[in-house]
């Protein structure tokens, strides 16, 4: 009988983990900069839009490297997984790397290029900021349905496509309003307290569709114990909710003690989301067809990169805490000289 003391069943587990954490870390750090990117021209001035980009200039790069290791340790841990998710996910994938690289081509143009094209390289960020969104959103929706394309899935899945990117504008709107001051963090507020009924609406939308999905995953949310496992999620995150929805009310207040309030919380919230997403599928890689352990690679290459890894992460993490750590405070004037 295998235990937890076998290779074969704590490497794919620990190697899980780690891939989960990668994305929900990218999907909370990138996450506030596409958001930023989804805002910058919803009625913001050129002052404010540069004060928009220097307050996610020293991060959003960085934040990308969160995604490369999650695509990596999937590709190496779970190859086969890999294949079947990104097979299937073919085009919103090529999207949303498209949307990637306008965004990155955007943010260096627009301090280089004449003044005159200053505007058109910022449609091109925003542009690829939404388009990322969009298809990072289509994949959640789709890898909840199965990654099976019906008229129905691609109808989920574009729901929670414009829920994600709504979601994203949401956490960046949370951003601003801890980076800002004036003008510009009481326009946050209030993109924060309209984004806030969208992310309800993709809570609401997966929190509805996933026991559907499978009857595993139904029985796994309403039959007893499992039922009481799982309430302290949704009781948590009514509870953040009304969190968001008065620190959003009082805000901006004139000591700016609260405005870390509703970026802090809403971190709190995509995480108990991600948790729940992490309960209701394990332990499938692959909705209801690949486990963890019939993905993974053989336990020795998994050893082998377990070994790579230890020495990798606390790099990635280290220089992300640093980054936060230099740049904490409101953000400064745009500087490029």
């Amino acid at each position: 009988m295998e235990t937890f003391g076998d290779p074969a069943v704590w490497l794919p587990l620990v190697f899980a983990g780690l891939m989960g954490v990668s994305i929900l870390v990218y999907v909370i750090l990138d996450g506030f900069d596409l958001g930023v990117g989804n805002l910058l021209l919803l009625g913001t001035t050129e002052e404010e839009r540069d004060r928009m980009v220097a307050s996610i200039g020293p991060f959003w790069d960085a934040n990308e490297t969160w995604l490369v290791l999650a695509v990596g340790l999937l590709l190496v841990a779970f190859p086969i997984a890999h294949g079947t998710i990104l097979t299937a996910l073919y085009i919103p994938v090529a999207l949303m790397l498209l949307g990637l690289i306008m965004r990155g081509v955007a943010f260096e143009f627009r301090a280089k290029a004449p003044m005159s094209h200053k505007r058109s390289w910022d449609w091109a960020f925003s542009a690829g900021s939404i388009l990322t969104g969009l298809a990072q959103g289509f994949m959640l929706g789709l890898y909840i349905m199965g990654l099976e394309w019906t008229v129905a899935t691609v109808a989920f899945a574009s729901l929670t496509a414009v829920c994600l990117t709504f979601g994203y504008g949401f956490i960046g709107a949370s951003w601003l309003v801890m980076k800002c001051e004036a003008g510009l963090q009481m326009k946050a507020v209030q993109w924060a307290k309209r984004g806030l009924w969208f992310v309800l609406a993709g809570l609401a939308a997966v929190s509805l569709a996933s026991p559907f999905v499978s009857p595993r995953i139904f029985e796994r949310w309403f039959s007893m114990p499992e039922f009481l496992v799982l309430a302290p999620l949704p009781i948590a995150s009514v509870f953040l909710i009304g969190v968001l929805w008065i620190s959003l009310r009082h805000l901006p207040d004139e000591a700016d003690r609260w405005s870390w309030v509703p970026f802090v919380t809403s971190i709190a919230l995509f995480t108990l989301a991600f948790a729940g997403l992490a309960y209701s599928f394990y332990p499938y890689v692959v909705p209801e067809r690949l486990t963890l352990y019939e993905a993974a690679a053989a336990p020795e290459s998994l050893f082998i990169i377990l070994v790579g890894a230890l020495f990798v992460l606390p790099v990635i993490v280290g220089y992300t805490i640093l980054a936060y750590t230099v740049f904490r405070g409101k953000a400064t004037e745009l500087r490029y000289d």
